[in-house]
This record gives C-alpha cells, structure tokens and sequence, in this order.
C-alpha cells in the first residue's frame, strides 16, 4: 500500500501564505505513484486535510489523521514546509514525535536553535564559522544609538531573531534611523531582536541533504537584489537576479559547498537545508544564517538548485521521506 503523506503548511507567523506556496510545490514534486498526498493547512488550533474535490476535512491530532466516506485516512510521514512558528521552530516536531510520526526536517532541538538566528550564530561561530558582529535585544531591553554605532558600526541591519522572509528587517544608514528600526522588528515579529553589521559583498546560498546513507550537496545560486537588500519583494516579486550556478571560482565553490555539508553535520541537522552567505574581500566566507525549512515553490532556491545538479526532484522527496523508514 502507498504511505500517506501529509504537507504540513500555514502556521501562525507572517509567512503563512508563502508556506502555502511551498506546500503546492512540494505536492507536485512529490511521486503521486508511490505516495498518497494531502495538504495540510494549519493557522492556530485549526488543521484542515485539503481534499482532491477541492473540500476540506478536519484533522484529528488524536491520531493525526482524518475521516472521509470511504473511511479513516492516517498519515505515515509529515512533510514541514512551515516557514515560522510552530513547524520552523520544533513545536511541531515535538507532536510529531510524541505521536511517532516521522518527518522531512530537523528534530526539535536543532530546529529551535536554527529558528533562533542569534544563538544559531554564535553556536556556529564557537566551530570557527564567520559570522558579522551582531547584539541582540528582548522585550524591554534598550540601546543607545551611540552604543550601536560603536559596536556595530553603520550600515547594519535591524532585524527579528525570529522570523523569515525579510518581515520586519531595515538597513539602517543613519543614528536617527535605529531606534525606529528596532520598534519596527519588535512591533511585526515577536520578543527578540539582531543589529548585525552589514557586510558588503557577494551572497550566495547552498542546499543540501543527507539521505540513505550519501550526502548531496548542489550547486551554489548567487543572489542580486534590486533593492538595498534581499527583501520581501526581492524574495518573491522578481525585484532580484537568482544566477544558478554562481558566476563565483571553481576553488570558491569548492569551500562554499564544503562549509555547507560541514554546518550540516555540525547541526546533526536532517532533511533539506539551505545555508545562506555573504562573500567579502578577500573571499572571506560569512555564514548569514541557517534555513531548515527552505521555500519550495517551482521558483525557489531549492528546486532551482536541483535542476541545475541535472537531478530529478521527484527522486530527492523520494529520498527524503525514504530515509525516515
């Protein structure tokens, strides 16, 4: 019989639309001839099975499953493409867990650390990894302009520590521009914030996966914004060049994918991962941050990336949801 997957998309965080995107992505690539899929929408307590006909079924978390006519449909396995509380974060995962549910990414350790870019960062940065000076602020916590401009230095970003897609981020270029920047990013996306330095340079990101015993690693796509930064807009309403592969040195490309599969492992991270860089002077390589549930639309970095390894994205879900069994 055919396992029955469910892609678990939505989720509570300013990124619910574009998990929905992932999720129809991810139906498509995934081999309709050995699987039976299901879209799974969920937005606070509620889960909702999307059904071929276009209705809808609750979810039962009982047993994480739904009725239908022709009787009781449980899932085997549970894609994540949650981009944000409660599937980016490990809250989902601790469920699936607890219900021996098996999944596409991260366990709940590593993907609370990675949705935590902060602490993510100077985890890393304890192994040697570069990463660009950076502060963080909670709920209550204040800075002075003159003691972000000491630190940090101008330009920098004000950014949430939790959250994705750009919500929420400024460049900011002057002293009178900080304070309204950091009420900005507490404001749109939760209790926690970065200043992080800016750094001029070349950025790049890198996916891979471990599966069945091999480690995969593709090839690099380079990332030209339009605007002064990889935003919202640049992300997802083409106001960016993604050049797949890299216009970047065989040698650079080498030590990018090397320092990719090494975080990987580093992590004990599992399923697809996308680790985003900037290149400075010198060829200095600086990791940006760590992306467990990477966006998987048909014009996402991910698929991108596959088709430029001349590989088959059908045969990666395949591998992915295999390795769990």
């Amino acid at each position: 019989m055919k396992r029955t997957i469910a892609i678990v998309c939505g989720g509570d965080s300013s990124e619910f639309e574009v998990s929905l995107r992932s999720a129809r992505g991810i139906h498509s690539f995934i081999d309709k001839e050995k699987y039976a899929v299901y879209i799974v929408e969920t937005r606070g307590l509620l889960w909702e099975a999307l059904l071929p006909d276009g209705t809808r079924r609750p979810v039962d978390l009982d047993y994480f499953g739904f009725e239908r006519e022709e009787g009781r449909v449980t899932f085997d396995f549970a894609y994540i493409t949650i981009h944000g509380t409660p599937g980016e974060d490990g809250k989902l995962q601790g469920y699936l867990d607890m219900m021996r549910v098996p999944y596409s990414c991260c366990g709940v350790f590593v993907a609370a650390l990675t949705f935590n870019k902060f602490a993510c960062n100077q985890y890393l940065k304890g192994f040697g990894v570069r990463v660009a000076e950076s502060m963080m602020l909670r709920k209550g916590q204040t800075v002075t302009d003159d003691e972000v401009v000491e630190k940090i230095g101008l330009p920098c970003f004000v950014k949430p520590n939790q959250g994705g897609s750009s919500f929420g981020t400024t460049k900011v270029k002057k002293p009178k521009e900080i304070q309204p920047a950091i009420r900005k990013a507490f404001g749109e996306e939760g209790a926690e914030v970065i200043i992080e330095a800016f750094m001029d340079g070349i950025e790049l990101t890198c996916g891979c996966y471990r599966a069945r015993g091999k480690m995969v690693v593709f090839p690099i796509s380079e990332v030209v914004s339009k605007h002064e930064f990889f935003d919202y807009d640049a992300k997802y309403n083409g106001a960016s060049d993604e050049i797949t592969p890299a216009r970047i040195p065989d040698e650079l490309t080498q030590r990018v994918q090397t320092l990719t599969t090494a975080i990987y492992d580093l992590l004990g991270a599992s399923g697809i991962v996308r680790v985003d860089y900037i290149v400075t002077e010198g060829d200095k390589i600086n990791l940006l941050e760590v992306n467990t549930t990477p966006g998987m639309t048909a014009a996402s970095f991910i698929p991108q990336q596959v088709r430029a390894a001349g590989m088959d994205i059908k045969e990666v879900m395949t591998d992915i949801i295999e390795d769990k069994f």
